[in-house]
């Protein structure tokens, strides 16, 4: 996350930094994106609503039972004057208060009942006061028991910041023990459950990021006024025998290089709850899960497997005798039971390089005379190698299955007032797969359960890690806003280690674990985290910082965190300094991403609409709370020296999609181009971010609406399978391969237009080869000046494979006057430009019509359908249709989202045509027929129906 110098960070410490993330939910699953803001009725000072009280769980008798509560009623303290022997005893009415689903801030929940109007509209979450989350604020739920006979556990994660639990009006844990987001805890309540209802409460503690080990926005966004108090985890309720199962795990040991054979060894806990000796069968099985690894490196497949009984891969059991009250580990090993070395393993695989299998491991506890099971546990798990060592210059060079792999991701954001939505969140992973991305970092928001799963389904590689600049960093991150540690704070740090290292290790898709940020942690935290993470069997590579850091213990990170944050001219990313492309750079980006006029109204008011474009030195709300990225001066000067002077809102935006385009596209080809270089070759790049958690102007490949524009097409241009592409530093065109097999017979034309379509230059080159993995290959280099080539032009580039089928198209607008940058001048979040490109030749184009026309099929048995246009280059003469852009809508005009598309944002030369898909849920156009909008730069807006 930005913030690498102390002036920066002395103005976070002055902002009402916001504490975070991690799973979130008011009630509401799998919406559209247009619902899953707080509905605008009510606003501040009005009443609540009636509500319903949070429905009662019921808890199954059934040892081995795992059962999360459904919701919550929610009220803050300062309106309750009962104690709390009685908020949290059965039978209160709780009348008044707000419900909250089973994992909910305090803000999620009132935004759910509209108590305040919806806070990603305008700066209405100004009107949200902030001083209603300067004290505790209650949680209670009921559940109901019928048989009290197996013994009931409380087993919980995510509060945020601290609690008293109380269970049946006993509180059984403090604010001291239970704090931290990341802490897990349990605790045995059988002795206070009685059959019928029973109820337990939480009194959450305010939150505050530089205080204490939760979560925090920085300079990601407006941060919450309740600072993300609440709890965004689910509390389950245990049932269990006298001897309880946990942390069962597989550990895994690919047999490399041949992958021939795989060794697993089973582990887990054995606890006798009861007063007296017991002895207990463990007996387990190691199964292949169904319905895995169909996706042919596409991560389609579709979860674990429920359906008839298979034969296992492996079967093993062990008697064992527990003392009263002791708790003992016990493994089963290869050496032991042979079946446990698996043959022709099924190897998990990220997107586009294999297949996504996962294995699921089942115990059973039973106790010695007794027929029901006394516990049970069921554990999905993948098979797979993953090392990163540094390479010669340094750098962390990832290897999986031992391939190396050049990381192309993104930052990851959850919904800025946590609301876990598991649609909305699969339908973002998919856009990471369109675009080509097989990463994904997510700095100290780290998902739930659900989204692991996600991304191990769909082979998308992850990178969590603790957050910088907040208490996480505040022992030794002096430039951040952290505050020191106490000794609790080494605990609650050890003890959040030891829990998400326990949660994520069985994910083939966790490739690390970055125990720093911005720095690196001092011995003594660096040891309690190593400590932690060996005692839960962790295997993935532990790194350091995501900065140019060391560790005491672990040593360098082969990382860098030298941005840019701010904007850049295209050329920036081809120079291996700073933050070009070289090394790893784990966050980095030229800044702003102006969204699409679809989505700036609905998040902006006409008058800030009109000062976005008119005022480029005003503060933007939606930008950042920051006060080095709180206006887009820097971007907007850019925009002004190298297009011209916005004319309107609309010439605006236009030019901001072609701005963001250009400069998305280069950042991740210049780290295409040099992953294979000999000397100081990129290996990895996170693009900061992905996405926003609101909506925003800044630091997004795709917009809180899940709509895309030039920086989304951009990514996905830069990051498709086989690529042809122009080296702004050298002039080359070469062809990156990033497909696993090789490709042959290509043929590559480059073509040089002024403005007006005039051809100027053109060449072509048969007979390319280029390896794959990633491999890249120089097909010819333009000359350094062609005689006629105005200031602004415009090269088509075409790659062609050996039948003559169009394989790649990349078009660029350059001009002669190249960008020049002071790297003198570099600061931590962008280097200055002194002189600008001159694309303003763009503007006299001459306006050129684009016809299209369309059809729909609908599968009925997926409820997806399938809209194909087609394209065509109408206008006379010989000017372009430069970056013609479709957009599927609803008779209303709105944009139907989410969408993926085969490309857009085509550029089409007169009688060339280009042939689109489109692939979405048919339920999103909310019953309307899909329409089309066509637009480009030079090309009039028309909307055709798409029957």
């Amino acid at each position: 996350m930005p913030r690498s110098l102390a002036h920066h960070h002395a103005r976070a410490v002055a902002l009402a930094v916001a504490g975070l993330v991690l799973v979130l939910t008011a009630g509401t699953s799998g919406a559209a994106p247009a619902a899953r803001t707080a509905p605008a009725a009510q606003g501040a000072g009005a009443p609540p609503r009636s509500v319903t009280a949070a429905a009662t769980t019921v808890v199954p008798a059934a040892p081995g039972s795992a059962t999360p509560l459904s919701g919550y009623a929610v009220q803050s303290t300062a309106k309750v004057a009962d104690t709390a022997a009685t908020v949290s005893s059965p039978g209160y009415p709780a009348t008044g208060w707000y419900p909250a689903g089973p994992r909910s801030t305090v803000l999620a929940a009132l935004l759910a009942a509209g108590v305040h109007p919806d806070p990603f509209h305008s700066t209405q979450q100004e009107l949200i006061p902030a001083a209603d989350f300067s004290v505790p604020w209650w949680y209670r739920s009921d559940f109901t028991v019928a048989d009290t006979t197996a013994r009931t556990h409380l087993d919980f994660s995510g509060v945020i910041s601290a609690a008293d639990v109380f269970v049946n009006g006993r509180r059984i844990a403090t604010t001291s023990s239970v704090a931290g987001a990341y802490t897990r805890h349990e605790f045995d309540v059988t002795a206070l459950i009685r059959a019928g209802t029973n109820t337990v409460a939480f009194r959450i503690q305010p939150n505050n990021p530089r205080k204490h080990l939760t979560m925090g926005w920085l300079d990601w966004l407006q941060p919450p006024p309740d600072e993300n108090m609440g709890i965004v985890r689910d509390v389950t309720v245990r049932r269990a025998g006298p001897v309880a199962l946990r942390d069962a795990h597989v550990v895994s040991a690919l047999a490399m290089p041949s992958m021939a054979t795989a060794d697993l060894t089973v582990k887990a806990r054995l606890r006798n709850d009861s007063d007296a000796t017991v002895t207990t069968t463990l007996s387990g099985t190691v199964v292949r899960g169904q319905g895995q690894g169909q996706g042919q490196g596409q991560g389609q497949s579709q979860g674990p497997s429920h359906g008839p009984a298979r034969d296992p891969d492996a079967a093993f059991a062990r008697s064992v005798t527990l003392a009263p009250h002791e708790t003992r580990t016990v493994a089963f090993s290869p050496a032991e039971h042979p079946a446990l070395r698996l043959k022709s393993p099924r190897v998990w695989w990220p997107a586009h390089l294999g297949d996504q299998p996962m294995y699921e491991l089942d115990l059973t506890a039973t106790v010695t005379g007794t027929a029901t099971p006394s516990d049970t546990a069921h554990q999905p798990f993948g098979i797979r190698d993953v090392r990163a060592p540094l390479n010669a210059d340094g750098a962390r060079q990832y290897e999986v299955n031992g391939r190396p792999l050049l990381i192309k991701g993104a930052g990851w954001s959850p919904d800025e007032f946590l609301r876990w939505d598991p649609t909305y969140t699969e339908d973002r992973l998919k856009y990471a797969l369109d675009l080509g991305l097989n990463t994904l970092r997510l700095e100290g928001h780290i998902e739930p359960d659900e989204f692991f799963d996600l991304a191990d389904r769909y082979g998308i590689l992850t990178l969590p890690g603790w957050e910088c600049c907040t208490k996480w960093e505040g022992e030794f991150n002096r430039d951040g806003a952290g505050e020191r540690w106490s000794a609790a704070d080494h605990s609650t740090a050890r003890a959040s280690m030891a829990a998400e290292a326990a949660r994520l290790r069985h994910h083939p898709g966790v490739i690390s674990f970055l125990i720093g940020s911005d720095a690196a942690p001092n011995e003594e935290i660096e040891r309690g985290y190593l400590d932690a993470l060996k005692a839960a069997d962790w295997h993935a590579p532990v790194i350091p910082a995501a900065s140019d850091a060391s560790s005491p213990v672990t040593g360098r990170s082969g990382m860098k965190m030298t941005g840019p944050y701010d904007w850049v001219p295209p050329a920036y990313w081809y120079d291996k300094r700073e933050g070009g492309a070289s090394g790893f750079n784990s966050e980095t980006s030229a800044g702003p991403d102006v969204p699409t006029l679809d989505t700036l109204r609905r998040m902006m008011t006409p008058a800030e609409l009109e000062t976005l474009w008119k005022d480029p030195a005003a503060a933007q709300y939606h930008r950042s709370p920051s006060a080095t990225f709180d206006t887009l001066e820097l971007y907007d000067t850019a925009l002004t020296a190298r297009y011209g002077a916005p004319a309107s809102l609309e010439d605006y935006v236009h030019k901001a999609q072609l701005a963001q385009y250009e400069n998305v596209r280069a950042q991740f080809e210049a780290y295409a181009r040099n992953a294979k270089d000999p000397s100081d070759p990129s290996t990895g790049v996170i693009y900061w971010m992905f996405n926003s958690g609101w909506t925003s102007l800044h630091w997004q490949l795709v917009d809180r609406y899940l709509d895309q524009g030039g920086a989304y097409f951009g990514a996905k241009k830069a990051n498709e399978p086989l690529h042809v592409q122009y080296g702004y530093d050298d002039h080359s065109v070469a062809v990156v391969n990033n497909r696993p097999a090789p490709a042959s017979g290509l043929t590559a034309q480059v073509t040089l237009f002024a403005p007006d379509g005039t051809q100027k230059y053109d060449r072509t080159v048969t007979g390319l080869s280029v390896a794959g993995g990633g491999v890249s290959s120089t097909a010819l280099t333009l000359p350094e000046s062609v005689p006629g080539l105005p200031t602004t032009y415009l090269a088509r580039l075409l790659l062609s494979d050996a039948a003559g089928r169009e394989v790649s198209r990349n078009v660029y607008w350059l001009s002669t006057e190249a960008d020049v940058l002071d790297y003198g001048r570099s600061d931590w979040f962008h280097t200055p430009t002194t002189t600008y490109a001159d694309l303003r030749g763009l503007n006299s184009m001459a306006r050129t019509a684009v016809t299209a026309t369309a059809s729909t099929t609908a599968d009925d048995a997926s409820g997806t359908s399938t809209t194909t246009v087609t394209l065509r280059h109408a206008g006379t003469g010989s000017t372009p249709a430069l970056l013609t852009d479709v957009h599927l809508v609803r008779a209303s005009g709105e944009p139907a989202l989410p969408v993926r598309w085969s490309d857009n944002q085509v550029s089409l030369w007169p009688g060339e045509s280009a042939t689109l898909t489109a692939t979405y849920r048919t339920a999103d156009l909310r019953g309307s027929a899909p329409r089309l909008r066509i637009s480009g730069w030079n090309s009039p807006a028309v909307t055709v129906p798409a029957p």
